[in-house]
Protein backbone atom coordinates (compact mmCIF):
# COMPACT_ATOMS: atom_id res chain seq x y z
CA UNK A 1 0.00 0.00 0.00
CA UNK A 2 1.37 3.45 -0.84
CA UNK A 3 3.02 5.52 1.86
CA UNK A 4 2.97 9.32 1.59
CA UNK A 5 4.94 12.17 2.99
CA UNK A 6 3.91 15.81 3.36
CA UNK A 7 5.70 16.64 0.15
CA UNK A 8 3.44 14.24 -1.67
CA UNK A 9 5.74 11.31 -2.38
CA UNK A 10 4.36 7.78 -2.11
CA UNK A 11 6.74 4.92 -1.42
CA UNK A 12 6.20 1.24 -0.97
CA UNK A 13 9.27 -0.01 0.79
CA UNK A 14 12.09 2.40 0.00
CA UNK A 15 13.45 5.11 2.22
CA UNK A 16 13.69 7.70 -0.58
CA UNK A 17 11.98 8.10 -3.95
CA UNK A 18 13.98 10.94 -5.43
CA UNK A 19 15.61 8.85 -8.12
CA UNK A 20 18.70 8.43 -5.93
CA UNK A 21 19.77 5.72 -3.53
CA UNK A 22 20.43 6.49 0.16
CA UNK A 23 21.45 4.30 3.01
CA UNK A 24 18.75 3.45 5.57
CA UNK A 25 20.03 6.39 7.57
CA UNK A 26 19.06 9.37 5.38
CA UNK A 27 21.86 11.41 6.90
CA UNK A 28 24.50 9.32 5.10
CA UNK A 29 26.10 10.34 1.79
CA UNK A 30 24.72 9.51 -1.61
CA UNK A 31 25.68 6.09 -2.90
CA UNK A 32 24.47 6.10 -6.45
CA UNK A 33 21.63 6.62 -8.85
CA UNK A 34 18.63 4.59 -9.82
CA UNK A 35 17.79 4.37 -13.51
CA UNK A 36 14.38 5.33 -14.95
CA UNK A 37 13.35 1.70 -15.37
CA UNK A 38 13.96 0.97 -11.69
CA UNK A 39 12.05 4.13 -10.73
CA UNK A 40 9.06 2.95 -12.75
CA UNK A 41 9.24 -0.48 -11.13
CA UNK A 42 9.19 1.13 -7.72
CA UNK A 43 6.09 3.10 -8.69
CA UNK A 44 4.15 0.14 -10.08
CA UNK A 45 2.09 -0.42 -6.88
CA UNK A 46 1.26 3.28 -6.75
CA UNK A 47 0.24 3.31 -10.43
CA UNK A 48 -1.85 0.19 -9.90
CA UNK A 49 -3.72 1.79 -6.99
CA UNK A 50 -4.14 4.97 -8.98
CA UNK A 51 -5.96 3.24 -11.83
CA UNK A 52 -8.11 1.20 -9.50
CA UNK A 53 -9.24 4.41 -7.85
CA UNK A 54 -9.83 6.19 -11.15
CA UNK A 55 -11.96 3.30 -12.38
CA UNK A 56 -14.01 3.13 -9.19
CA UNK A 57 -14.49 6.88 -9.25
CA UNK A 58 -15.87 6.78 -12.81
CA UNK A 59 -18.27 3.96 -11.91
CA UNK A 60 -19.53 5.87 -8.87
CA UNK A 61 -20.07 8.99 -10.99
CA UNK A 62 -22.21 6.95 -13.38
CA UNK A 63 -24.58 5.74 -10.68
CA UNK A 64 -24.53 8.49 -8.02
CA UNK A 65 -25.09 12.23 -8.21
CA UNK A 66 -23.34 14.92 -6.20
CA UNK A 67 -25.29 15.56 -3.01
CA UNK A 68 -25.43 19.35 -2.82
CA UNK A 69 -25.92 19.18 0.96
CA UNK A 70 -23.09 16.76 1.66
CA UNK A 71 -19.77 17.91 3.10
CA UNK A 72 -16.95 15.47 3.76
CA UNK A 73 -13.93 16.00 6.03
CA UNK A 74 -10.94 13.79 5.33
CA UNK A 75 -7.42 13.35 6.70
CA UNK A 76 -4.67 10.75 6.95
CA UNK A 77 -3.01 12.65 9.85
CA UNK A 78 -5.42 11.55 12.56
CA UNK A 79 -8.07 8.95 13.32
CA UNK A 80 -10.54 11.57 14.50
CA UNK A 81 -11.70 15.11 13.78
CA UNK A 82 -9.18 17.64 15.10
CA UNK A 83 -7.60 21.05 14.60
CA UNK A 84 -8.70 23.11 11.57
CA UNK A 85 -11.17 20.50 10.35
CA UNK A 86 -12.83 20.30 13.75
CA UNK A 87 -13.31 24.05 14.07
CA UNK A 88 -14.79 24.37 10.57
CA UNK A 89 -17.12 21.40 11.14
CA UNK A 90 -18.26 22.85 14.47
CA UNK A 91 -19.13 26.20 12.88
CA UNK A 92 -20.79 24.62 9.85
CA UNK A 93 -22.90 22.37 12.03
CA UNK A 94 -24.07 25.37 14.07
CA UNK A 95 -24.81 27.57 11.06
CA UNK A 96 -26.00 24.93 8.59
CA UNK A 97 -27.60 22.05 10.57
CA UNK A 98 -29.46 20.76 7.49
CA UNK A 99 -26.25 19.73 5.74
CA UNK A 100 -24.97 16.15 5.92
CA UNK A 101 -21.48 15.83 7.38
CA UNK A 102 -19.31 12.81 6.60
CA UNK A 103 -15.88 11.90 7.96
CA UNK A 104 -13.06 9.87 6.41
CA UNK A 105 -10.23 9.67 8.92
CA UNK A 106 -7.53 7.05 8.96
CA UNK A 107 -4.06 7.64 10.33
CA UNK A 108 -1.60 5.79 8.14
CA UNK A 109 0.53 3.10 9.79
CA UNK A 110 3.53 1.73 7.95
CA UNK A 111 3.05 -1.93 8.87
CA UNK A 112 1.69 -4.38 6.26
CA UNK A 113 -1.62 -4.53 8.14
CA UNK A 114 -1.72 -0.74 8.27
CA UNK A 115 -1.19 -0.46 4.51
CA UNK A 116 -3.99 -2.95 3.79
CA UNK A 117 -6.40 -1.07 6.05
CA UNK A 118 -5.42 2.19 4.40
CA UNK A 119 -6.15 0.80 0.94
CA UNK A 120 -9.78 0.15 1.93
CA UNK A 121 -9.92 3.57 3.53
CA UNK A 122 -8.94 5.09 0.17
CA UNK A 123 -11.75 3.24 -1.58
CA UNK A 124 -14.28 4.73 0.79
CA UNK A 125 -12.67 8.15 0.35
CA UNK A 126 -13.20 7.90 -3.42
CA UNK A 127 -16.94 7.37 -2.90
CA UNK A 128 -17.20 10.35 -0.57
CA UNK A 129 -15.19 12.50 -2.98
CA UNK A 130 -17.46 11.57 -5.88
CA UNK A 131 -20.68 12.41 -4.03
CA UNK A 132 -19.82 15.48 -1.91
CA UNK A 133 -20.32 19.16 -2.61
CA UNK A 134 -17.29 20.04 -0.49
CA UNK A 135 -14.40 17.67 0.23
CA UNK A 136 -12.27 19.32 2.92
CA UNK A 137 -8.73 18.15 3.73
CA UNK A 138 -5.80 19.45 5.79
CA UNK A 139 -2.73 17.85 4.17
CA UNK A 140 -1.58 15.71 1.25
CA UNK A 141 -4.46 13.40 0.26
CA UNK A 142 -3.74 10.86 -2.48
CA UNK A 143 -7.28 10.26 -3.89
CA UNK A 144 -7.68 13.93 -4.74
CA UNK A 145 -4.71 13.86 -7.12
CA UNK A 146 -5.53 10.77 -9.17
CA UNK A 147 -9.03 11.75 -10.34
CA UNK A 148 -10.58 14.84 -11.86
CA UNK A 149 -13.26 16.12 -9.45
CA UNK A 150 -16.61 16.25 -11.17
CA UNK A 151 -18.68 19.38 -11.69
CA UNK A 152 -20.41 20.35 -8.46
CA UNK A 153 -17.57 19.17 -6.19
CA UNK A 154 -14.94 21.44 -4.67
CA UNK A 155 -11.81 20.21 -2.93
CA UNK A 156 -10.89 22.58 -0.08
CA UNK A 157 -7.42 22.64 1.46
CA UNK A 158 -7.12 23.81 5.09
CA UNK A 159 -3.38 23.23 5.31
CA UNK A 160 -2.35 22.02 8.76
CA UNK A 161 0.52 24.50 9.18
CA UNK A 162 0.21 28.23 9.80
CA UNK A 163 2.30 30.73 7.87
CA UNK A 164 5.07 29.39 5.65
CA UNK A 165 8.44 28.17 6.83
CA UNK A 166 9.57 24.70 5.69
CA UNK A 167 9.27 24.07 1.97
CA UNK A 168 6.59 21.57 1.00
CA UNK A 169 4.76 20.20 -2.01
CA UNK A 170 6.16 21.19 -5.40
CA UNK A 171 8.66 23.51 -3.69
CA UNK A 172 10.63 20.43 -2.60
CA UNK A 173 11.15 18.91 -6.05
CA UNK A 174 14.85 18.10 -6.34
CA UNK A 175 15.31 17.84 -2.57
CA UNK A 176 15.78 14.51 -0.75
CA UNK A 177 12.51 15.22 1.08
CA UNK A 178 10.58 15.94 -2.11
CA UNK A 179 8.81 13.95 -4.84
CA UNK A 180 10.74 12.61 -7.81
CA UNK A 181 10.12 13.79 -11.36
CA UNK A 182 9.07 10.24 -12.25
CA UNK A 183 6.50 10.20 -9.48
CA UNK A 184 5.07 13.57 -10.58
CA UNK A 185 4.44 12.17 -14.07
CA UNK A 186 1.98 9.71 -12.56
CA UNK A 187 0.58 11.59 -9.55
CA UNK A 188 -0.03 15.33 -9.84
CA UNK A 189 0.42 16.13 -6.18
CA UNK A 190 -1.56 19.00 -4.65
CA UNK A 191 -3.65 19.37 -7.78
CA UNK A 192 -7.41 19.94 -8.01
CA UNK A 193 -7.76 22.34 -5.07
CA UNK A 194 -10.61 24.78 -5.62
CA UNK A 195 -9.77 26.97 -2.62
CA UNK A 196 -6.96 27.18 -0.09
CA UNK A 197 -7.07 29.21 3.13
CA UNK A 198 -3.95 30.71 4.71
CA UNK A 199 -3.01 33.05 7.54
CA UNK A 200 -1.94 36.10 5.51
CA UNK A 201 -1.32 37.54 2.06
CA UNK A 202 2.41 37.42 2.88
CA UNK A 203 2.50 33.63 2.33
CA UNK A 204 0.21 33.33 -0.71
CA UNK A 205 3.10 33.18 -3.24
CA UNK A 206 4.64 30.23 -1.39
CA UNK A 207 1.40 28.25 -1.29
CA UNK A 208 0.85 29.07 -4.95
CA UNK A 209 4.28 27.60 -5.73
CA UNK A 210 3.87 24.56 -3.45
CA UNK A 211 0.45 23.66 -4.85
CA UNK A 212 1.04 24.76 -8.43
CA UNK A 213 -2.15 26.81 -8.42
CA UNK A 214 -3.20 30.41 -9.14
CA UNK A 215 -2.76 32.86 -6.27
CA UNK A 216 -6.32 34.11 -6.81
CA UNK A 217 -7.66 30.84 -5.40
CA UNK A 218 -5.76 31.27 -2.13
CA UNK A 219 -7.52 33.31 0.54
CA UNK A 220 -5.85 34.92 3.59
CA UNK A 221 -8.83 34.51 5.90
CA UNK A 222 -7.00 32.93 8.83
CA UNK A 223 -6.29 29.59 10.50
CA UNK A 224 -9.43 28.15 12.15
CA UNK A 225 -7.75 26.42 15.10
CA UNK A 226 -6.21 29.70 16.30
CA UNK A 227 -9.69 30.94 17.23
CA UNK A 228 -9.25 28.80 20.33
CA UNK A 229 -6.78 31.32 21.75
CA UNK A 230 -9.41 34.05 21.88
CA UNK A 231 -11.87 32.25 24.16
CA UNK A 232 -11.55 33.19 27.85
CA UNK A 233 -14.01 30.42 28.72
CA UNK A 234 -11.94 27.72 27.00
CA UNK A 235 -8.79 29.04 28.62
CA UNK A 236 -10.30 28.60 32.07
CA UNK A 237 -11.65 25.15 31.19
CA UNK A 238 -8.30 23.82 30.01
CA UNK A 239 -6.44 25.28 32.99
CA UNK A 240 -8.87 23.57 35.35
CA UNK A 241 -8.53 20.27 33.47
CA UNK A 242 -4.74 20.49 33.48
CA UNK A 243 -4.43 21.23 37.19
CA UNK A 244 -6.79 18.40 38.04
CA UNK A 245 -4.48 15.99 36.22
CA UNK A 246 -1.20 17.62 37.28
CA UNK A 247 -1.81 19.31 40.64
CA UNK A 248 1.91 19.15 41.39
CA UNK A 249 2.48 21.76 38.64
CA UNK A 250 0.32 24.40 40.28
CA UNK A 251 2.24 27.68 40.44
CA UNK A 252 5.11 26.52 38.21
CA UNK A 253 6.07 28.24 34.97
CA UNK A 254 5.42 25.83 32.11
CA UNK A 255 7.95 25.44 29.29
CA UNK A 256 6.54 23.68 26.21
CA UNK A 257 8.98 21.85 23.93
CA UNK A 258 7.30 21.08 20.59
CA UNK A 259 9.76 19.96 17.87
CA UNK A 260 8.96 19.21 14.26
CA UNK A 261 8.99 15.78 12.62
CA UNK A 262 12.17 14.47 11.05
CA UNK A 263 12.50 11.62 8.60
CA UNK A 264 9.97 9.86 6.43
CA UNK A 265 6.30 10.40 7.15
CA UNK A 266 4.24 7.55 8.57
CA UNK A 267 7.28 5.67 9.85
CA UNK A 268 6.85 6.10 13.59
CA UNK A 269 10.42 6.85 14.50
CA UNK A 270 11.97 6.91 17.96
CA UNK A 271 12.55 10.48 19.08
CA UNK A 272 15.94 11.55 20.41
CA UNK A 273 15.48 14.63 22.56
CA UNK A 274 18.26 17.18 21.88
CA UNK A 275 17.70 18.92 25.21
CA UNK A 276 19.64 17.91 28.30
CA UNK A 277 16.62 17.38 30.55
CA UNK A 278 18.72 16.55 33.60
CA UNK A 279 20.64 19.81 33.29
CA UNK A 280 17.41 21.76 32.83
CA UNK A 281 15.96 20.21 35.97
CA UNK A 282 19.05 20.97 38.02
CA UNK A 283 19.04 24.62 36.95
CA UNK A 284 15.33 25.41 36.62
CA UNK A 285 13.46 23.25 39.15
CA UNK A 286 11.38 23.70 41.21
CA UNK A 287 10.09 26.93 39.67
CA UNK A 288 9.69 25.50 36.15
CA UNK A 289 8.34 22.34 34.52
CA UNK A 290 9.00 21.01 31.01
CA UNK A 291 6.10 19.76 28.87
CA UNK A 292 7.05 17.73 25.78
CA UNK A 293 4.66 17.44 22.84
CA UNK A 294 5.81 15.56 19.74
CA UNK A 295 4.61 15.51 16.15
CA UNK A 296 1.88 12.87 15.52
CA UNK A 297 4.44 10.66 13.70
CA UNK A 298 6.98 10.81 16.54
CA UNK A 299 5.12 9.60 19.58
CA UNK A 300 7.42 6.76 20.60
CA UNK A 301 10.70 6.59 22.41
CA UNK A 302 10.88 9.66 24.64
CA UNK A 303 12.90 8.56 27.65
CA UNK A 304 12.48 10.53 30.86
CA UNK A 305 14.58 9.15 33.68
CA UNK A 306 12.99 8.56 37.08
CA UNK A 307 14.84 11.46 38.69
CA UNK A 308 13.55 13.78 35.92
CA UNK A 309 9.87 12.84 36.15
CA UNK A 310 9.03 15.57 38.66
CA UNK A 311 10.25 18.13 36.10
CA UNK A 312 9.61 16.75 32.59
CA UNK A 313 6.30 15.40 31.27
CA UNK A 314 5.68 13.80 27.87
CA UNK A 315 2.06 14.58 27.02
CA UNK A 316 0.64 12.37 24.27
CA UNK A 317 -3.12 12.28 23.91
CA UNK A 318 -4.49 14.02 26.98
CA UNK A 319 -4.14 17.56 25.62
CA UNK A 320 -4.12 18.97 22.09
CA UNK A 321 -1.27 21.15 20.89
CA UNK A 322 -3.59 24.18 20.97
CA UNK A 323 -4.41 23.50 24.61
CA UNK A 324 -0.75 23.12 25.51
CA UNK A 325 0.15 26.34 23.73
CA UNK A 326 -2.51 28.15 25.70
CA UNK A 327 -1.30 26.63 28.98
CA UNK A 328 2.42 27.24 28.53
CA UNK A 329 4.39 30.30 29.60
CA UNK A 330 7.01 29.94 26.90
CA UNK A 331 7.66 27.81 23.82
CA UNK A 332 10.80 26.00 22.66
CA UNK A 333 10.73 24.60 19.14
CA UNK A 334 12.98 24.04 16.15
CA UNK A 335 11.46 24.14 12.66
CA UNK A 336 7.85 23.45 13.60
CA UNK A 337 5.41 26.11 12.42
CA UNK A 338 3.68 25.86 15.79
CA UNK A 339 5.46 29.09 16.71
CA UNK A 340 3.30 30.98 14.19
CA UNK A 341 0.24 30.03 16.26
CA UNK A 342 2.03 30.77 19.52
CA UNK A 343 2.96 34.28 18.41
CA UNK A 344 -0.73 35.19 18.75
CA UNK A 345 -0.34 34.80 22.51
CA UNK A 346 2.55 37.26 22.68
CA UNK A 347 4.71 35.05 24.89
CA UNK A 348 8.45 34.20 24.76
CA UNK A 349 9.68 31.83 22.04
CA UNK A 350 13.10 30.21 21.75
CA UNK A 351 14.49 28.00 19.00
CA UNK A 352 16.72 25.00 19.61
CA UNK A 353 18.30 22.64 17.06
CA UNK A 354 21.64 21.07 16.23
CA UNK A 355 21.01 20.13 12.59
CA UNK A 356 20.14 23.39 10.84
CA UNK A 357 22.54 23.03 7.89
CA UNK A 358 21.52 19.42 7.34
CA UNK A 359 17.83 20.35 7.45
CA UNK A 360 18.37 23.11 4.89
CA UNK A 361 20.06 20.60 2.60
CA UNK A 362 17.28 18.04 2.92
CA UNK A 363 14.24 20.33 2.84
CA UNK A 364 15.07 24.05 3.06
CA UNK A 365 12.94 27.06 4.03
CA UNK A 366 11.03 29.79 2.22
CA UNK A 367 12.76 32.43 4.33
CA UNK A 368 16.18 32.88 5.85
CA UNK A 369 15.44 30.90 8.99
CA UNK A 370 17.72 32.74 11.41
CA UNK A 371 16.57 36.10 10.10
CA UNK A 372 12.82 35.54 10.36
CA UNK A 373 12.33 33.63 13.64
CA UNK A 374 10.92 35.82 16.47
CA UNK A 375 13.27 34.62 19.19
CA UNK A 376 16.85 33.52 19.91
CA UNK A 377 18.35 30.37 18.37
CA UNK A 378 20.36 27.99 20.56
CA UNK A 379 22.35 24.82 19.96
CA UNK A 380 23.36 24.12 23.57
CA UNK A 381 21.12 23.49 26.57
CA UNK A 382 23.16 25.73 28.87
CA UNK A 383 22.56 28.68 26.51
CA UNK A 384 18.84 28.04 26.61
CA UNK A 385 18.81 27.78 30.41
CA UNK A 386 20.68 31.07 30.74
CA UNK A 387 18.11 32.80 28.49
CA UNK A 388 15.22 31.41 30.54
CA UNK A 389 16.73 32.47 33.87
CA UNK A 390 17.66 35.98 32.74
CA UNK A 391 14.15 36.58 31.38
CA UNK A 392 15.22 39.22 28.85
CA UNK A 393 12.51 38.29 26.35
CA UNK A 394 11.96 40.42 23.23
CA UNK A 395 8.16 40.37 23.03
CA UNK A 396 8.11 43.29 20.58
CA UNK A 397 9.77 41.01 18.05
CA UNK A 398 7.07 38.39 18.67
CA UNK A 399 4.33 41.01 18.15
CA UNK A 400 5.93 42.24 14.90
CA UNK A 401 6.12 38.66 13.65
CA UNK A 402 2.47 38.06 14.56
CA UNK A 403 1.32 41.17 12.71
CA UNK A 404 3.32 40.18 9.66
CA UNK A 405 1.97 36.65 9.32
CA UNK A 406 -1.67 37.02 10.41
CA UNK A 407 -4.04 39.08 8.30
CA UNK A 408 -6.71 39.06 11.00
CA UNK A 409 -6.17 38.86 14.74
CA UNK A 410 -9.70 38.59 16.07
CA UNK A 411 -10.60 34.94 16.74
CA UNK A 412 -13.04 34.83 13.81
CA UNK A 413 -11.09 32.90 11.17
CA UNK A 414 -13.52 29.97 11.22
CA UNK A 415 -16.56 32.19 10.71
CA UNK A 416 -14.89 33.93 7.77
CA UNK A 417 -13.99 30.66 6.07
CA UNK A 418 -17.39 29.03 6.59
CA UNK A 419 -19.10 32.17 5.34
CA UNK A 420 -16.83 32.14 2.28
CA UNK A 421 -17.60 28.49 1.58
CA UNK A 422 -21.34 28.36 2.21
CA UNK A 423 -22.56 31.91 2.70
CA UNK A 424 -22.20 35.17 0.86
CA UNK A 425 -18.91 36.00 -0.82
CA UNK A 426 -16.63 38.18 1.25
CA UNK A 427 -15.68 41.60 -0.04
CA UNK A 428 -12.26 42.17 -1.52
CA UNK A 429 -11.31 43.92 1.72
CA UNK A 430 -10.58 40.48 3.18
CA UNK A 431 -7.27 40.69 1.36
CA UNK A 432 -6.38 43.87 3.24
CA UNK A 433 -4.83 43.79 6.68
CA UNK A 434 -7.30 44.15 9.54
CA UNK A 435 -5.82 47.02 11.51
CA UNK A 436 -7.73 46.99 14.79
CA UNK A 437 -6.76 47.24 18.42
CA UNK A 438 -6.70 43.43 18.47
CA UNK A 439 -3.57 43.50 16.32
CA UNK A 440 -1.74 45.23 19.14
CA UNK A 441 -3.12 43.01 21.89
CA UNK A 442 -3.00 39.61 20.21
CA UNK A 443 -4.99 36.80 21.79
CA UNK A 444 -5.72 36.37 25.49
Amino acid sequence: MPETNSAGRICIQFRKATGKVYTINAKQPLLGKVGPNMSRIRLMPTIFVKYIMKSIYLIICLFFKVNTHKITFASYREDKLKDNLYFVWEEMQAQYPDYQYHFVFKKFHSSLKGKIHYFFHLLRAIYELATSRLFIIDDYYFPVYVVKPRKGTEVIQLWHASGALKKFGLSTVGKPFGPSETYLKHVKIHSNYARVYVSSAEVIPYYSEAFGMPARQIYPLGVPRTDYFFSVEKKEQVRKKFMEQYPELMGKRLILFAPTFRGKSHYQQVFECPLDIRMMKEELAPGYALLIHLHPYMQNGVIIEDEEKSFAFHLKDTFTIQELLLLSDMLITDYSTVFFDYSLLGRPIAFFANDLEQYIGERDFYYDYLDMIPGPFFTKTEQLIDWIIKGAYDLKKVAAFRNRFFEHIDGKATKRIVRHLLGEELESSTHIRNYTSDREKGAI
